[in-house]
């Protein structure tokens, strides 16, 4: 799956998920841009959200607090371009189609929150962009997820749209995710759907991160703070502060690189090795020259320079031409 000029054929996707971690201090979502850049972030990610096109009029205190936390669409095309000077890519997870259409022209994929997965309007307006998306599956069944991927790809269709890419990311939506409900195993069946397989975090630390990429993971997002205790605002507290996110960053490249290909073939780091780990034919006890060569005059011992177990027929029944001590390898020079 291709986002802007990154392939997650190549490696990894890490999303530095901010979400509302700045609390509408635009100066610190600046700061995080930065910081998660430098933490080794491939994207930052915030939620672009119109409080009264997400929650209903009576939800008096969740609507100011959102309204707190909002930033206009021209703070977030500033923070695009912070991103972008700082060489990372940058996304933002909206919630209206008003806010898609925003948001198009500075985002290179669309990112759908857990809580929208069969929000039908979002998703056609999402897809009608042509460009990327990766869907979380927080709190959906496997039918929900088909379904969601179907009319995606639908819409694709209905609008003349060559598939831009679709990942679906395992999710559990409870913060923090407790590691017995985890299931990070359902990465794995995700994969097997023809989708780009991926995992949103929401567990404390970041083992299950890591974990995810063997699992099949190449679309990864954790949430992202300064500091942990930053405030009594809950997505801090399960999210990854710069020094743990640049860990989680380095251990997940490692971990691709400690995966390899799969491919079932001789290490370059081995082939040195492979002469001296094998097992060629010696003889067992003294032979003396003239001698036939019988199956009890031999032994398999290391190195594999000589003749192989596959080679014992160009052994048995042959002569010696000399004289071969106890031990010594079998050579075609030395049977006739």
């Amino acid at each position: 799956m291709k986002i802007a000029n990154f392939d997650t054929a190549d490696k990894t996707f890490i999303i530095a998920e901010i979400g509302n971690n700045h609390e509408g201090d635009f100066e610190l979502a600046k700061q995080m841009v930065i910081q998660a850049a430098k933490a080794g972030a491939d994207a930052v990610k915030f939620q672009t959200i119109i409080p009264t096109e997400l929650v209903s009029s009576d939800q008096i205190d969740r609507i100011a607090m959102l309204e707190k936390f909002r930033f206009s669409y021209e703070q977030f095309a500033e923070l695009a371009k912070l991103a972008e000077s700082e060489d990372t890519l940058f996304m933002s997870t909206p919630f209206d189609e008003t806010t898609v259409a925003a948001l198009d022209k500075f985002v290179p994929a669309f990112k759908v929150a857990s809580c929208d997965i069969t929000f039908l309007p979002l998703l056609e307006a999402i897809a009608k962009t042509g460009k990327p998306i990766i869907m979380s599956t927080g709190a959906a069944g496997e039918e929900e997820v088909k379904k969601s991927c179907d009319y995606i790809e639908s819409c694709w269709k209905s609008f003349n749209i060559t598939s831009p890419g679709l990942a679906i990311l395992h999710c559990v939506s409870s913060y923090p995710t407790p590691e017995n409900e985890a299931n990070l195993k359902a990465i794995a069946t995700l994969a097997k759907t023809g989708h780009t397989a991926g995992y949103s975090d929401h567990t404390l630390g970041i083992d299950a991160a890591i974990i995810s990429v063997a699992l099949g993971a190449k679309v990864i997002e954790k949430h992202f703070t300064v500091d942990k205790n930053h405030s009594d605002f809950r997505d801090h507290q399960l999210s990854a502060d710069p020094e743990e996110f640049k860990l989680m960053v380095k251990k997940i490249r490692s971990a691709e690189a400690l995966m390899g290909t799969g491919e079932i073939a001789v290490a370059n780091c081995e082939s040195c090795n492979r002469d001296q780990i094998r097992r060629s034919a010696a003889a067992r006890g003294d032979i003396k020259k003239g001698s036939e060569i019988k199956c009890e005059q031999m032994r398999w011992v290391r190195p594999g320079t000589g003749f192989t177990t596959d080679q014992v027929d160009q052994v048995l029944g042959k002569k010696a031409s000399r004289d071969i001590k106890d031990g010594e390898l079998f050579t075609g020079k030395d049977l006739v």
